[in-house]
């Protein structure tokens, strides 16, 4: 895994300077979704390459101990063996990234991969997700939590009031207290961009991110009416090209909310591969949060193994 980002002083003057140009990133977006897709064997190679890309997540209200066990099994077994055999694929530990879940289910999760004998990393949200309108206090005390817990990610959310009324210096120090509450775990820091207003603001957002040490920046909750979308991807991934080029330090990058199908995991993972490269393409750098995709990959990997689509119920439970 590359070097963790320790994150730098604050540079204001580099957040002030900062202009995007929104025509050329809405013309770079459409350039990228107009990509030809890869068909056949090589579609099916991006798809299984998405699949270990995903963060499983579950965050509803009903999340029981039950349903968390079974994402926790769908996680370690994401594809049916069998069609993994077929493409000779069955003994390459194809898994997702790991498992995603609210602070309080964290321990119900670790108890499930450790009883599967799986390494995979259990994150959970935090800091008043979704929306952080929490005190401080409760948010730094909830990581802390989720930490103790067994959480080895944590997808903590940024004070939104503070980007949008320029408090950068003050969205800094935040972010620094939750990194240092998060100690050995990964920090993944979501900037809820379609709360944020500008794309300009989305990127001020994510420097400022990144200088106080995140791991990962994250497009949305996945509650936000509007989640990530690939023009504020570019935006987003432009900034981390800049901050590798200032610092030398990779951040990660994960969209988030409303990525259902196979398609778009591929035009995902083709955004990665022409903005930042392939040293990219792995899951300590790109993550695919998502609930619903990984049933819509099995499917297109079930046809491609076998020229049909499967009835409902051949294929487990997402």
């Amino acid at each position: 895994m590359s070097a963790r980002n320790p994150g730098m002083h604050l540079d204001l003057e580099w957040v002030s300077k900062v202009r995007v140009n929104t025509q050329a990133v809405l013309k770079r977006a459409q350039q990228i979704q107009g990509c030809k897709v890869a068909k056949k064997q090589w579609q099916a190679a991006w798809l299984l390459k998405a699949v270990t890309c995903i963060d499983l997540t579950t965050l509803a209200g009903d999340d029981t101990p039950s349903n968390v066990h079974r994402l926790c099994m769908k996680a370690t077994q994401p594809i049916r063996h069998d069609l993994l055999k077929s493409m000779d694929m069955h003994d390459k530990g194809i898994t997702t990234a790991a498992v995603c879940v609210y602070p309080s289910r964290v321990a119900d999760a670790v108890k499930s991969l450790k009883a599967a004998n799986s390494s995979l990393p259990v994150a959970s949200v935090a800091t008043g997700f979704p929306a952080g309108q929490t005190p401080l206090k409760t948010r730094l005390v909830e990581v802390q939590m989720a930490v103790e817990d067994g959480a080895k990610e944590i997808d903590i959310v940024i004070n939104r009031t503070l980007a949008l009324t320029g408090q950068w210096a003050a969205l800094y120090d935040e972010i620094r207290q939750f990194r240092e509450a998060c100690g050995d775990a990964h920090m993944k820091t979501i900037l809820a961009v379609g709360e944020l207003g500008t794309f300009t603001n989305v990127y001020k957002a994510s420097l400022v991110s990144m200088m106080a040490g995140s791991d990962f920046i994250k497009t949305s909750t996945g509650k936000e009416t509007v989640n990530g979308t690939y023009p504020v991807a570019i935006v987003m991934v432009r900034a981390i090209r800049d901050y590798f080029l200032r610092t030398g330090y990779k951040v990660g990058f994960k969209p988030a909310g409303g990525i259902r199908t196979a398609q778009e995991s591929v035009v995902w993972l083709t955004l990665m591969k022409e903005e930042l490269g392939d040293e990219w393409l792995n899951p300590h750098l790109f993550r695919l949060g998502a609930s619903s995709l990984l049933a819509d990959i099995e499917r297109q990997i079930y046809h491609y193994v076998t020229g049909r689509y499967p009835a409902y119920h051949e294929l487990p439970m997402a």
